[in-house]
């Protein structure tokens, strides 16, 4: 158990110490590097994600609010300390994005939960169209806020090392959550939850909770896309963006923490490759592209690409 322990650190931190040493020497472009962090904060997104609909099967189409919260809420709490309070101000407006996303996460969560199956995604796609709304008017609570122009003056602190580490707690996190007795109650749930609750299972307590974790991860996901990209927009947290998250969730496989980084990551490099090769006047057509690679693959793997895979590569149970 201690060898595998120091395999998997050292392989992790050998990624790490690769990937920066192809970033400092101009190997990856500063373009590529720009899009190798926007998928490792989608990873953390779509592993909240995964936590609340791969392994409890509460179905989600709000996820993006709580991206867009806690982008926000760092946002504006990052403008307000001036840029000036240093690594203490970032880190302290990344755990507000977080625990705001979780907060509010947990409020609308108490209702809603109650609901299942189709009920439950047209309820969060209502807030999310909600959360989107407010955006656009949040000037009207503050300025600084910026409405429906967008917010501009975040400081621009998520370097490569936060995202990188803060994307491997997140995995770490949810991986020891699923392996936990949390985590055989989620499944247990996702898999027959009246059966779950005749068996002791307290379910509404627990799926509560993956849906507050899940959407803290989004908030803190949110909260590093602020400060690694100058401009965000009301638009870049609709509930088509709640969509490319469940996309991620499902093609990887529900159930499959592997899955869902994989998927994550690879989607992101999908959609900027085709971006690169297509002439602008056909680069609409990437939606036609992945439209095509989502059907194939259901059809192919209705499973997902490592649905009921572990990170050994052994089978796992009970996986949808």
């Amino acid at each position: 158990m201690r060898s595998r322990f120091f395999v998997v650190t050292g392989a992790i931190v050998g990624l790490y110490l690769i990937l920066e040493m192809l970033r400092r020497t101009g190997i990856i472009s500063l373009y590529w590097a720009q899009i190798m962090d926007l998928s490792l904060i989608i990873t953390i997104s779509a592993v909240g994600l995964s936590l609340i609909y791969g392994f409890t099967g509460q179905f989600s189409l709000g996820h993006a609010a709580f991206y867009g919260i806690g982008a926000y809420t760092a946002g504006f709490v990052s403008k307000s300390l001036g840029g000036g309070a240093g690594v203490a101000g970032f880190a302290l407006a990344l755990l507000a994005g977080a625990a705001a996303a979780g907060l509010v996460a947990f409020l609308i969560g108490l209702p809603i939960l109650r609901l299942r199956s189709d009920y439950l995604g047209i309820a969060t796609l209502g807030f999310g169209v909600i959360i989107r709304v407010l955006l656009d008017n949040s000037h009207k609570l503050s300025p600084a806020l910026g409405g429906a122009k967008g917010m501009l003056g975040v400081p621009q602190l998520a370097s490569f090392v936060w995202i990188f580490w803060l994307a491997v707690g997140a995995i770490l996190l949810a991986r020891n959550l699923i392996a936990s007795s949390f985590g055989r109650a989620c499944i247990s749930i996702r898999e027959d939850e009246v059966a779950a609750d005749l068996m002791g299972v307290n379910t509404t307590a627990l799926k509560t909770l993956a849906f507050v974790i899940g959407g803290a991860l989004a908030g803190l996901a949110g909260a590093l896309y602020a400060h690694r990209y100058p401009f965000l927009h009301p638009s870049t947290f609709d509930y088509l963006k709640s969509l490319d998250v469940l996309l991620v969730v499902v093609l990887g496989g529900l159930g499959s923490l592997t899955g869902t980084v994989v998927t994550a990551v690879g989607w992101v490099f999908l959609l900027e490759w085709l971006r690169a090769i297509l002439p602008a006047e056909y680069l609409d057509l990437r939606g036609v592209v992945y439209a095509l690679v989502l059907i194939v693959l259901m059809i192919a793997r209705p499973q997902g690409l490592l649905g009921g895979q572990s990170a050994k590569g052994g089978k796992r149970r009970a996986v949808a």
